[in-house]
């Protein structure tokens, strides 16, 4: 096995180990085993279980930009659709019968207070996606204090959805980012 195959391996069994148990639950014997490779393999490759663990949420974030930018591609030209695709996106994210809520979110739960590597790569996924938010928004017109608020409620959404086990908090979360959008755009009085 060359040393791309076995990382990968290593990252595919971490992956799905981390999410459905947690980062603390799991030791890296019990990820040697799901993985198939030998205790000094998996060293080799990644020195310490924050490493693993920041492997994982790097990988985590290249796929979450990956599959966001496909709904907001496949939501059309209107800029408002596009800002609003995000809710979808979440919507069917948490309607999967393995959501377990954010990765990123769990990771800076469990390890983020003790782990300055892990809040720091929990930080740069969350500032990519309020900078993506931003993008989105001011492509629509809307203003960037408006993203801000925007991205706080896709938050909220993923954390509501993953304790309640509630998929309709994206909808929510949707509704509430349609009324700010509007009232952003609204002409007012001290405008006129």
């Amino acid at each position: 096995m060359t040393e791309t195959d076995a990382r990968e391996q290593i990252l595919t069994a971490a992956e799905d180990l981390y999410y459905r148990k947690g980062y603390a639950a799991v030791g890296m014997d019990e990820l040697r085993t799901a993985a198939g490779v030998s205790l000094r393999r998996l060293y080799a490759l990644f020195p310490s279980k924050i490493d693993v663990i920041a492997a994982v949420l790097q990988r985590r974030h290249e796929e979450w930009e990956a599959a966001l930018e496909a709904a907001v591609t496949a939501a059309g030209d209107s800029p408002r659709d596009r800002l609003l695709a995000v809710y979808a996106h979440l919507e069917r994210w948490f309607c999967d019968d393995d959501f377990r809520g954010c990765a990123f979110i769990n990771a800076f739960g469990e390890l983020g207070g003790n782990d300055p590597e892990i809040a720091r790569v929990v930080r740069e996924h969350k500032a990519a996606f309020q900078e993506r938010m931003a993008v989105l928004a001011d492509e629509a017109g809307v203003p960037r204090e408006v993203a801000f608020q925007l991205s706080i409620l896709a938050e909220g959404a993923q954390t509501t959805a993953a304790i309640a086990a509630a998929p309709q908090a994206a909808r929510h979360a949707r509704a509430a980012a349609e009324i700010l959008i509007d009232a952003s755009l609204a002409p007012h009085p001290s405008r006129a």
